[in-house]
């Protein structure tokens, strides 16, 4: 019988295909989950959770028909700032309503976790109030767009 992987197995898969990623080893496509699997040693799922990890991060993408990809560098702009741009691009206000987690997820192609830690940090920067049952709505415009 195998030996269990020890708590946290799949953070240091992720660290380490992000660092091929960094250094230009891993340029598109990555390895199967099958080839993954038996370089680390590592069950189907411990694989797939590493990479949900790199996919909430904007790294990688599942690609229908392909496997998990690279996202291409113009793409790999943090969350926080493609939702804080949006103000600008759906030209809100202060007091306006922020779209919903759902209509983020769709919009930006990320996991809901994703979005929930970008609106965290909106939140905390003043940017987006909450208000239990109306939703978010935005408090101030981000620096970038009060700034010359």
């Amino acid at each position: 019988m195998t030996e269990a992987s020890p708590r946290g197995t799949y953070l240091i898969i992720a660290m380490s295909i992000r660092a091929e990623i960094e250094d230009g080893s891993i340029t598109e496509a990555l390895p199967s989950e099958a080839t993954l699997m038996r370089s680390w040693n590592v069950s189907r799922n411990t694989v797939r959770r590493a990479l949900k990890v790199l996919e909430s991060d904007g790294v990688v993408e599942a690609s229908p028909g392909v496997g998990w990809r690279v996202v291409g560098p113009a793409q790999r702009r943090p969350l926080i700032d493609q939702m804080a741009d949006l103000i600008a691009v759906d030209s809100l206000k202060v007091g306006d309503v922020f779209p919903s987690e759902s209509k983020l997820c769709e919009r930006f192609a990320v996991s809901r976790t994703a979005v929930r830690r970008a609106l965290a940090v909106m939140e905390g920067n003043g940017v987006l109030d909450t208000v239990h049952g109306k939703g978010r709505t935005v408090r101030a415009l981000p620096a970038s767009l009060t700034q010359p």
